[in-house]
């Protein structure tokens, strides 16, 4: 699943093929007409066409393209979405379920596998995103803020940390490394961590999610930046996907467990409850 280092990558990368461009086209594929959740597939397609792109932005796992009318354009790639940029007579891609056509001769496709993406169209972006705390990278997230939070929840921390209320943006890849880097064990109780802990676990956080984005996201399956490519921080991780495999910081067997219905990984040896 896409998570803030992927999407940010993407925003980073269409930012400056899409700000200032006109959408010309747009057609949603037979198949893909779930993604459209504020109006039917056909108002969405015509409310979007014509308008100018004027900004790109993102919060937690969300893109926020900005219009010419005022609105924003959100889009979320939920588990297998994936937004690339490509020439307008392009093929379509095999998970394709939407294109949008630019002026410049280009087309951005959003390809789907599993068809849980999401587009809203809305004055406020706040509304397409209810129950979406600060983003994990912005100057929102904080220590005191996540000790706060973290205090009222008897919940593991692995549970507390996949709330988008808490760090949008985290998902389960990075909240399994973020407690790798903290040293702690991802079925600690949210609520018994110290203030020294909370503030490791927020640092750890920080860094798990800058270090992917250095690497341009983490490609374990279908997620592609906004050219197509893959990112490569899915060779650098600690724990995550790694069962069975050495610590490689005391040679460990990497351990797999369940924790809110996801598969958590954990080095028994330097993570403590």
């Amino acid at each position: 699943m896409p998570e803030l280092p992927e999407v940010e990558t993407i925003r980073r990368d269409l930012t400056p093929l899409l700000v200032g461009r006109r959408i010309t086209h747009v057609a949603i594929q037979p198949g893909g007409e779930r993604l459209a959740i504020t109006h039917s597939p056909w108002a969405l397609e015509a409310a979007l066409t014509g308008r100018r792109i004027e900004g790109l932005e993102r919060h937690g796992k969300y893109l926020v393209a900005r219009l010419d009318d005022g609105r924003a354009w959100v889009l979320h790639l939920r588990m297998t979405g994936s937004l690339v940029h490509v020439p307008t007579e392009a093929p379509a891609g095999r998970y394709e379920r939407a294109r949008v056509d630019l002026d410049d001769g280009t087309s951005l496709r959003f390809n789907d596998l599993r068809k849980f993406g999401t587009w809203h169209l809305v004055e406020d972006p706040a509304d397409a995103m209810p129950h979406t705390g600060p983003d994990a990278l912005g100057p929102a997230f904080t220590t005191a803020w996540l000790r706060a939070q973290l205090a009222r929840r008897s919940v593991p921390v692995k549970s507390a940390l996949l709330d988008q209320h808490i760090a949008a943006g985290v998902g389960n890849i990075y909240a399994d490394e973020a407690c790798f880097r903290a040293r702690i064990d991802p079925r600690t109780p949210a609520n018994t961590l110290g203030p020294r802990r909370v503030a490791r676990l927020h640092d750890a956080v920080v860094a798990a999610l800058e270090a992917s984005l250095a690497d341009r996201g983490s490609s374990f399956s279908d997620y592609r930046d906004g050219l197509g490519g893959e990112g490569m921080h899915h060779v650098r991780v600690r724990v995550f996907r790694r069962t069975d495999l050495p610590c490689y910081d005391c040679g460990t067997a990497i351990q797999r467990v369940r924790i809110a219905g996801r598969s958590t990984h954990y080095c028994p040896r330097c993570q403590k409850t």
